[in-house]
């Protein structure tokens, strides 16, 4: 029978405890980096809305090469209308790529969107008149990998929402708006 010290046996309870502090703090790394990820991404995306918002206004300073010179926005008629600045959401999602006409509609004349929202308003389509979830919605288009994916579904919902092409039913329950 071998018999522990006492010291012995508080160096391996201690060092227990730090496997487990060890085991837990990876985990907590791992989804502080997912976070971190999404909010640099998201960061990105304001950074562009901005940058495009404050080209548009006319008693703006340029802050970025980019951005159009105040006597170029001067000279625009009043009657024409800006061309459409996409959302963070549809910014992230490539809809500024060369998915949207010069004027902002299709090629049949068609108002052109973002591919999340024309992925949630298909998901709707399809949904008919039941409450869903923000979550349930990004689990279905395969968008629930992480909090960042899942916060820009449902920031795409409350816009869709404020252009009544979705109903809020519910604190977090959305709803196909009728036609």
């Amino acid at each position: 029978m071998v018999s522990v010290t006492p010291k012995a046996r508080n160096i391996e309870i201690t060092a227990e405890g730090l496997q487990e502090d060890l085991a837990r703090l990876e985990i907590q790394k791992q989804a502080l980096e997912r976070e971190l990820a999404a909010v640099t991404a998201h960061l990105g995306s304001v950074q562009r809305a901005l940058s495009a918002l404050q080209a548009l206004m006319p008693e703006s300073v340029p802050s970025a090469p980019a951005a159009r010179p105040a006597d170029v926005v001067a000279q625009v008629p009043a009657t024409v209308a800006p061309a459409p600045v996409p959302s963070a959401d549809e910014a992230e999602d490539g809809a500024g790529d060369g998915d949207r006409a010069e004027d902002g509609s299709g090629p049949d004349g068609s108002k052109s969107y973002g591919k999340l929202t024309e992925q949630i308003l298909a998901y709707f389509a399809d949904a008919g008149n039941t409450d869903v979830r923000a979550r349930d919605v990004a689990s279905a288009l395969g968008r629930d990998t992480d909090s960042g994916s899942i916060n820009a579904v449902r920031s795409t919902l409350d816009r869709l929402v404020g252009q009544s092409r979705v109903r809020r039913v519910g604190r977090g329950l959305y709803r196909a708006a009728k036609r």
